[in-house]
């Protein structure tokens, strides 16, 4: 427990002395929260579906979780090229235990930043419907966290350029996160693009959030429940096996 610990503290340290990591991580999530909850809202309404930003906000904290989640992956890179992951991975310790801390100290990050998200969109207007499930909601956006951390470090582990990890990563953050139903209801969709958001795992944490912060939802909850926990399992098995097989 010692090695998660000790790797999980150094993932915040290094986050928080990052202040323009801080300020970036921020400020997407809050510009896409303005620019889209103005800029709809009235034609949300007028569609009879209620308050836009009461159905957008848990879309945007999903959304900031989905980025730092998946970007923590490349601290890895940026290890390998510096030595430091070679220095850790010599060490007497399974490198399950290091990719356990390494894990875990993304997905805190990242549910950190939801959770700011969450208190500055009050003063945008937004609600909780129940306060005595928001314990809940924080549940599944730790699960939502360690799923994208995970398949973060799975893609990390082979890789060994950066430029190319942030290209690979746009490529792949972008459909999830615009065909999850963060930014609009899932419904009357092609059959296509439907197929896409059903076996796209953040669909699924998004309408989880949603569902304990605001009881909005298109998806049963405990199907939500099952899939999310479906893919935390293989994700952390498959970047358990790549990282444990990475050579340096």
């Amino acid at each position: 427990m010692g090695v998660i610990y000790a790797l999980w503290q150094r993932q915040l340290k290094r986050f928080y002395r990052q202040k323009s990591r801080v300020i970036g991580s921020i400020a997407q999530p809050l510009l896409f929260l303005v620019a889209l909850g103005f800029g709809f809202g009235s034609i949300f309404q007028e569609a009879g579906r209620g308050s836009y930003i009461q159905f957008l906000v848990p879309g945007i904290i999903a959304m900031s979780i989905l980025f730092s989640s998946i970007f923590s992956g490349i601290e890895i890179i940026w290890d390998k090229q510096f030595g430091f992951l070679k220095e850790t991975l010599v060490a007497p310790v399974s490198r399950l235990r290091i990719m356990i801390g390494r894990t875990l100290g993304g997905a805190t990050i990242a549910v950190l930043q939801g959770l700011l998200i969450l208190i500055i969109s009050f003063a945008f207007g937004f609600k909780l419907n129940n306060l005595a499930l928001l314990p809940l909601a924080i549940l599944f956006m730790i699960l939502t966290a360690i799923v994208f951390t995970a398949l973060g470090t799975a893609i990390a582990s082979r890789l060994n350029d950066m430029q190319g990890f942030q290209l690979l990563m746009n490529l792949l953050i972008m459909p999830l996160f615009f065909l999850s139903g963060a930014l609009f209801p899932l419904t009357d969709l092609p059959k296509a693009i439907n197929f896409i958001i059903r076996i796209n795992p953040l669909t699924y944490c998004v309408d989880a959030i949603r569902y304990f912060l605001t009881s909005m939802s298109s998806i049963p909850i405990f199907v939500s429940s099952i899939v999310i926990v479906s893919y935390l399992i293989i994700f952390v098995f498959i970047g358990s096996y790549l990282f444990s097989r990475m050579e340096i």
